[in-house]
């Protein structure tokens, strides 16, 4: 009984020293002898906590406000041309129909214009279907289901159906597009849909994209187990991602989002160690290095993967990301307790510490 004692005794001092001690020792290291420089990061007073990533060029950021404005103006040709710009290349039209779904947001008659002198067109009938889960996800809110109301929840549900239709009528405008499937997949697990109904709707997006990163993404949120699916089906999910990824796609670092679903409903224990879940971040860093380095999604993504391999004790790994990552620390591992130049400060600090660099 002695010796079970003291090897609960142990285990719990252990846990403290993890949970109390480590991280101030730490935090102590990094305030009073870290030296950025010394790692090949760039000193603390550079840090930005305005952004996770340098902003878009003059020229892109000139030309999406062109096309807001002439929406906004009434000028919907240049909305459709600019879609239309993209060609088969799904992510980036993905990409172009979400900001004018934002810009509907502000005002759509514009978009009710086009609709109307492009009937046949599947871009318009797309950003309307859009618009529609959008304005019933604003009704329902963030928070989990249990802290929404009863009505705005039965809103909620009661418009998805109608926007679900409308995104199968504009899938038949354009067979080849998967931007309506996208749609019909983001709002499925809102609509209550059971794995059946799911499944032909992603295998409808697959069949047109197989590598749509906005698209694995939501499908990622219907496996994971708050919505229809459990931890393992989402892991699954995720991995599989990592393993179709092409070169030149973000498409791995859906896995990260899957780490991130975990901790959130168990904390950072249910994160995996083992060196099978380690050699998957290597891969998707392996991943992330093909990726074009203009891509909207990279630099989020970069923040996570150094996120989680402090976490997994990949020091010089993560060192390597913090280094690619630079002066940008306004990512989500680093807001949430509100101070992202400490966090992000402490965890650059923590790889460099023990990275044997």
């Amino acid at each position: 009984m002695t010796i079970f004692i003291a090897v609960v005794l142990g285990a719990l001092l252990s846990m403290l020293y993890k949970l109390l001690v480590a991280p101030r020792r730490i935090a102590r290291w990094v305030n009073e002898s870290f030296v950025a420089a010394d790692y090949g990061l760039v000193p603390r007073e550079a840090l930005d906590a305005r952004r996770s990533g340098p902003p878009p060029p003059p020229y892109r950021r000139k030309e999406t406000q062109a096309v807001a404005d002439a929406a906004w103006e009434g000028h919907w040709q240049v909305a459709e041309a600019y879609v239309e710009a993209a060609g088969q290349d799904w992510d980036e039209r993905w990409s172009r129909t979400e900001l004018l779904q934002q810009v509907a947001c502000e005002d759509d008659t514009w978009l009710d214009e086009w609709r109307a002198a492009r009937p046949g067109n599947c871009d318009a009938a797309t950003i309307h279907a859009g618009l529609m889960v959008h304005r019933a996800w604003e009704i329902r809110g963030s928070d989990y289901a249990n802290a929404v109301s009863r009505e705005r929840m039965d809103t909620f549900r009661s418009m998805l159906p109608a926007a679900i239709a409308e995104a199968r009528q504009a899938a038949l405008l354009d067979p080849v597009n998967p931007g309506p499937w996208v749609v019909m997949v983001t709002a499925a697990r809102g609509a209550q849909y059971e794995r059946e109904q799911f499944q032909p709707l992603w295998d409808g997006l697959v069949s047109r994209a197989p590598h749509h990163y906005s698209g694995h993404w939501q499908g990622l949120q219907y496996w994971c187990a708050k919505w229809f699916g459990s931890d393992k089906l989402m892991t699954a999910f995720a991995e599989q991602a990592v393993r179709n990824a092409p070169p030149g796609s973000p498409l791995a670092g859906v896995y990260l989002h899957s780490l991130d679903e975990l901790v959130k409903r168990s904390g950072s224990s249910a994160l995996p160690t083992t060196r099978a879940a380690k050699d998957l971040l290597e891969k998707v860093a392996a991943s992330l290095a093909e990726v074009a380095p203009d891509n909207e999604h990279l630099p989020s993504l970069r923040h996570l993967l150094a996120h989680y391999m402090v976490q997994s004790k990949m020091y010089a790994a993560a060192l390597e990301q913090f280094r690619l990552i630079g002066p940008w620390c306004g990512a989500e591992p680093w807001r949430k307790d509100g101070n992202p130049v400490e966090a992000f400060e402490i965890a650059r600090g923590t790889a460099a510490k023990f990275s044997g660099a």
